[in-house]
């Protein structure tokens, strides 16, 4: 008995070869371009024919589902979702020219001098336009910070950039004063609180003598370890019952980042809005300016002045000038500059001499405090 072939299968037609074509480019982001090598790849097309592709390329793009574009000379396309295809078939050509630019400049927004350029249309028929677009609810007029008296409109779906809002410290346009102090009160009181400390007048270990023939030379590890501990606590040096405050020995190196300062804030629930490290940046830049902290370039963290460690540290306003802060006779008091150098908190430097075990020249802790 003979066996009859099976029957050819069907060619498919351009429409169901176009409807795979979309459907498979939709399922990948938003924003692909594709060229006719990606549309290609795709295993949509039988046998990769190049007319079969531009037909379906063609139909789309006549249905509004396809936007041709050009990038390097070369003909690409951009996939539109059915319902904004739907709303081209709504409009006029002049409408749809108008709302096909608003379209490409997505969040930044178009200045209407721009626009009036671009489409070439009167300025009687673009406002006409506009507003049959605006009174549709497809496009809306947005306010930017650097240029608040334009007009300049984006689709209505979207929400403005942030370099057209100015991000978290723009309200509406307009800087949000009250917002920014307070976020730079509070960043700057916890730089304050990585930069320097209220010595602990409780905490109160022996003074260092001077080696004697009594009691044999001093050794170079007896006093790495008395050093050591010293370092751990900061406030050994301090008399009791004194209010100064007093920076990080050499060598500290808890000074906050950028990231931990971003990380704090998003945590403390300050802000409605998650800030980003950028933002934090721009903030903390201001407070250098006004010389309330300093940048070390060396880790990137940032330190609180002497002076504004004070004023924090008091919760008081800030002193007519320098002098009136530095006697603070009720309050915290800063020490000289001495404090910062190695050898002005140095608990061992009762033994510091020329050709002992603790000397100027073989210091280590200079080396660490330069960094060098």
């Amino acid at each position: 008995m003979d066996v009859e072939d099976p029957a050819p299968s069907a060619t498919p037609s351009l429409h169901d070869i176009k409807t795979a074509l979309y459907a498979r480019c939709a399922t990948l982001p938003a924003e692909t371009i594709f060229s006719q090598d990606d549309l290609l790849e795709l295993g949509i097309i039988p046998n990769n024919a190049v007319d079969l592709l531009f037909g379906c390329t063609k139909k789309l793009t006549e249905e509004g589902l396809f936007k041709l574009l050009q990038q390097d000379n070369r003909a690409v396309w951009r996939v539109v979702k059915k319902e904004d295809a739907q709303k081209y078939k709504t409009l006029t050509p002049d409408e749809a020219i108008t709302y096909s630019i608003i379209e490409s400049v997505g969040r930044e927004g178009i200045w209407i001098r721009i626009l009036t350029h671009k489409t070439g249309l009167p300025a009687s028929i673009l406002a006409k336009c506009l507003k049959t677009l605006e009174g549709k609810n497809y496009i809306k007029q947005v306010k930017t910070v650097k240029f608040p008296t334009r007009k300049t409109y984006m689709l209505a779906g979207l929400q403005p950039s942030e370099e057209a809002t100015g991000g978290p410290f723009y309200t509406d346009g307009v800087l949000d004063d009250e917002f920014v102090h307070q976020m730079a009160r509070w960043t700057e009181r916890f730089v304050v609180g990585r930069s320097w400390y209220v010595p602990d007048p409780h905490h109160q270990p022996q003074r260092a003598k001077k080696s004697s023939a009594h009691h044999g030379p001093a050794s170079k590890q007896r006093l790495e370890s008395e050093r050591n501990s010293a370092l751990e606590h900061p406030s050994s040096s301090v008399r009791k019952g004194s209010k100064e405050l007093l920076p990080f020995p050499p060598g500290y190196t808890g000074y906050p980042t950028i990231s931990e300062i971003t990380q704090a804030i998003n945590q403390s629930g300050l802000s409605p809005v998650t800030m980003k490290e950028a933002e934090m940046k721009q903030l903390l830049d201001v407070l250098v300016w006004d010389g309330r902290v300093e940048k070390n370039r060396f880790f990137g963290g940032y330190k609180a002045v002497k002076q504004a460690a004070l004023e924090v540290m008091n919760k008081q306003k800030p002193p007519r000038d320098k002098e009136e802060g530095d006697r603070a006779e009720d309050g915290l008091t800063g020490r000289s500059a001495l404090t910062e150098a190695p050898c002005g908190r140095c608990p061992v430097l009762a033994f510091c001499a020329e050709g002992g075990p603790v000397n100027a020249r073989t210091c280590e802790y200079f080396a660490e405090w330069l960094e060098i």
